[in-house]
């Protein structure tokens, strides 16, 4: 939707992050081009505000509260989903293994409250997981239908024709046709659509989860640098916030503290330990005039230096960004993912059509042809292509940045496995620099 403005070069939607960057013409007068923007996501359905520095600068710690809550969120539906789900399943499905049943249960003269019981187990089950119909009607409507348009139709169809069947159960009762009551009795389709919404947003959860772990990494990564700093303000020391150091303050960093800001030495001599930016695992002598980085240790020396970098601009914040880009950056087979699913959706509601109406030119009925249109919904709406991709690249950077590895694009993540030769510089960049004994050579002693 937003590639069809003009003015607009290239777009790049990262469902995860939940960001989108886009590249403007430079020859085109881009006036008021935000809210054209803004408006044309939010006709295709979605919400979009404008990124800003200001909001980023919390964004870490928001976006692993966001995170946090929404797992939180999820859990709960999925737990009470499974609550409703499993009698629901035990009623429906119980009496054709030889589960024992309530008496109000059994037999034809039963399939009212059969039925209604089914119908009542899955109604909660509906409205905890309404979000899917929300969003797949909606998106059907603007023409742009998505995976949760399948479960909103498949699930919905399930769920109306059960209670059409209801209705010809209780038909069938009040004239006396048992042959009614005992097809439609067998035609109630609820535990499907319960099942559908159980399982997608038990898939959901662990896929929020495994998302939740690569924000993880990057908070992680975000922790090695010192919360405050001491400060130089008017001859005395002051402790402040990191986020209140400004470029040209003077820093004093006290043995086995964390430098807080990149700058330049001006007093003192010390050894700092440098792995956590450089994988070097030897301290480096640090004298007046060479230069210090946030998230380096100091290992001995008492010294001050002068804040050069700050905020965002700092080495670490950088690598944090370099993380963030390679997580939402498209590996090719990513891009072809989202050229099938965009039209898979279509195509599949289309097959499901057309498989109901061949099934019913052939005599097969209504209700029949109509279960034929929901199977095929029902078993494509799972189908994870738009996800998959995104999140083995995402939670590959985020694990690698969790272990000291930055890969610089999705791109380059899928290139390696075409690698056959890596070459590196010192053993000290790849080895932890931590050594233990590993072997005893007794000499002949036991």
């Amino acid at each position: 939707t937003v590639q069809k403005i003009q003015g607009v070069k290239d777009v790049n939607v990262n469902l995860l992050t939940k960001s989108m960057t886009v590249e403007l013409d430079e020859n085109i007068d881009n006036l008021n081009i935000d809210e054209k923007i803004i408006e044309a996501v939010n006709s295709a359905g979605y919400k979009a505000s404008v990124f800003s520095e200001e909001k980023a600068s919390g964004k870490e710690e928001t976006g692993a509260n966001l995170v946090r809550e929404e797992l939180k969120e999820m859990k709960n539906r999925v737990i009470w989903s499974f609550v409703f789900l499993v009698p629901l399943m035990y009623v429906s499905m119980g009496h054709m293994i030889g589960l024992p049943m309530p008496s109000f249960l059994i037999g034809h003269e039963n399939a009212v409250s059969f039925a209604m019981v089914q119908l009542l187990l899955t109604l909660p089950i509906v409205f905890l997981n309404r979000k899917y119909f929300q969003v797949g009607f909606k998106t059907l409507f603007k023409l742009s239908p998505n995976m949760d348009t399948l479960i909103a139709i498949g699930s919905g169809a399930a769920l109306v024709y059960g209670v059409f069947a209801i209705f010809r159960i209780g038909y069938g009762l009040g004239h006396g046709d048992m042959d009614i009551v005992n097809q439609y009795t067998h035609d109630l389709y609820f535990e499907s659509a319960a099942m559908i919404l159980a399982l997608i947003t038990l898939g959901k959860f662990l896929e929020t989860r495994s998302k939740g772990k690569t924000s993880d990494a990057i908070a992680k990564l975000l922790n090695l640098a010192p919360k405050t700093a001491t400060v130089m303000r008017d001859g005395k020391e002051e402790t402040i916030s990191v986020d209140e150091v400004v470029i040209g303050d003077v820093v004093v960093v006290r043995p086995g503290a964390s430098i807080p800001v990149d700058g330049v030495v001006v007093e003192g001599r010390t050894s700092v330990d440098q792995s956590a930016l450089t994988g070097e695992s030897m301290p480096v002598e640090k004298n007046v005039g060479d230069k210090v980085h946030a998230a380096t240790v100091n290992k001995s020396g008492y010294f001050k230096f002068k804040a050069e970098k700050v905020g965002n601009d700092t080495t670490l914040a950088q690598i944090v960004r370099l993380v963030e880009e390679a997580g939402s950056s498209k590996a090719p087979i990513s891009k072809l993912a989202d050229k099938i699913s965009g039209i898979f959706v279509p195509v599949v509601i289309v097959i499901a059509i057309v498989s109901s109406i061949i099934w019913y030119a052939l005599g097969y009925g209504f209700e029949f042809a109509m279960t034929i249109g929901i199977s095929v919904l029902v078993i494509s709406c799972p189908c994870a292509l738009g996800l998959a991709t995104p999140v083995a690249v995402m939670v590959a950077t985020g694990q690698g940045a969790s272990n000291g590895v930055l890969v610089k694009s999705a791109e380059a993540l899928e290139l390696m496995h075409s690698i056959d030769t890596m070459v590196l510089d010192k053993t000290g960049t790849i080895t932890e620099g931590k050594p233990k004994v590993t072997d005893i050579m007794p000499f002949g002693v036991d």
